[in-house]
């Protein structure tokens, strides 16, 4: 390895630094204000888990357990997991704390760093990032809805608008035997046509063959069952009064009685939320039920739903749309002269506690480059401060975005800024 090299991110994996960090701060702030909103709350689970956590409830023989996950043993000799996904560490924690215990539904979000050892590409990194919301303890469709409707306003929240809502119903252990049956009649004659990674979800379970992006296996599969024809009364009138909520709440969706997915864990609802201006990787948040995971862990019996959103590509599409503003300095502090230069520290710090972003210049340089830097920090005002402001008791203004100049009283300095921020959200 090259000492250039040697000092490089791992490949797939990114440093996260301004001006995106400034968009992923906003993402992160306004999931924390509308989950809240619905009565979920923070939870923050470790990164690191023991690999049956990952094993038991996603599956041991699906692409994230086989292929994609980060596994080591530690020094103690367990086998330990990097995180794949953040729903089955929420409900080891649901169940080892005993929070069913408390009134249901409990509900939780979070948010964090996710771990798959996955050919790098445009959408997909090694080391991804997530927000995800799970509710435990509810059965109910208006659940199922409601999980949707939050979901949405998040995402419009955040001025996001190409989007398409896809929901089906993947039925239960009641009724999906039968489609597994019908799946496996449908491929038996058609194995030759089939990926060897479909071959061998043909043994394992079927329904993954549906999820494959394989071109071969996406031809193979034209003219499979449908799972919406093969749903149980409970599984059918359950998803019926899902879509009954769906147009209540005003949430456009469409039925894909091809999407299922790739997780071991789920039942009925499932739901997927992509974009057309993310190319083939166009999956923007997807979730659904998972009834039987928190009994898979050795708790009660507990139904539950949740989803996860990609943060990397929420923050492409709002670069894509423009949907986003950069934080500039609400003021910067030019001064001329040590004296001028201390006054303008305290003031800094006076307006600084008041919550205002100040930068200041260095007294020694001239105001020349002291403006120079104000304005390629975007600043919204500049103060000046010299002898004759001090002498006087006023301090010169200008506003970098029009022109604008003035004069105001060193006391009244944070009104005026007030009153600046107050105009700039009209």
């Amino acid at each position: 390895m090259s000492p250039s090299e040697r000092f490089k991110a791992l490949k797939g994996m990114k440093d996260i630094f301004a001006p995106d960090i400034f968009v992923w701060q906003k993402v992160e702030s306004l999931a924390r204000k509308i989950f809240s909103s619905y009565g979920f709350q923070e939870i923050r689970p470790p990164i690191a888990e023991s690999t049956s956590v990952f094993t038991r409830s996603i599956g041991e023989n699906t692409d994230i357990v086989e292929k994609e996950m980060y596994t080591f043993e530690d020094k103690g000799g367990r086998s330990v997991s990097l995180r794949p996904e953040g729903t089955a560490s929420i409900a080891r924690c649901y169940v080892e704390n005993h929070l069913y215990n408390l009134p249901s539904p409990q509900k939780f979000y979070y948010t964090g760093p996710m771990f798959r050892y996955e050919r790098p590409q445009a959408g997909r990194l090694r080391q991804f990032y997530q927000i995800g919301a799970e509710a435990f303890g509810s059965q109910l469709p208006e659940t199922d809805a409601e999980v949707l409707s939050m979901l949405r306003h998040f995402l419009t929240g955040l001025g996001l608008k190409t989007l398409h809502f896809q929901v089906n119903s993947i039925g239960d252990e009641k009724c999906r035997p039968v489609f597994r049956q019908a799946l496996l009649d449908f491929f038996g004659g058609r194995l030759d046509d089939l990926c060897d990674d479909c071959k061998r979800r043909y043994r394992i379970n079927p329904l993954r063959i549906l999820d494959c992006k394989v071109p071969r296996c996406i031809e193979a599969r034209k003219g499979a069952p449908k799972v919406t024809d093969y749903l149980c009364s409970e599984c059918r009138a359950h998803f019926d009064r899902f879509l009954e909520l769906l147009g209540l709440l005003e949430i456009p969706h469409t039925v894909n009685p091809d999407m299922v997915r790739g997780l071991d864990y789920y039942t009925r609802t499932t739901f997927e939320v992509t974009s057309e201006n993310l190319g083939a990787q166009n999956a923007v948040a997807a979730g659904g039920r998972y009834d039987r995971l928190v009994k898979e862990f050795q708790g009660p019996q507990t139904p539950a739903i949740g989803f996860a959103v990609g943060i990397e590509r929420i923050v492409e599409l709002l670069k894509l749309t423009g949907e986003h503003m950069l934080p500039t300095p609400d003021a910067f502090i030019a001064s001329m002269g040590q004296r001028a230069g201390n006054e303008g520290l305290r003031m800094a710090d006076r307006l600084r506690q008041g919550g205002l972003w100040i930068e200041t210049g260095d007294y020694a340089s001239s105001l020349k480059s002291q403006m120079r830097k104000a304005d390629r920090l975007s600043a919204r005002c500049v103060f000046i401060l010299g002898d004759d402001e001090l002498t006087t008791g006023r301090v010169k203004w200008k506003k970098l975005a029009d022109s604008s100049q003035g004069e105001v009283a060193l006391s009244g300095v944070p009104d005026f800024l007030l009153g600046l921020s107050r105009k700039s959200q009209e």
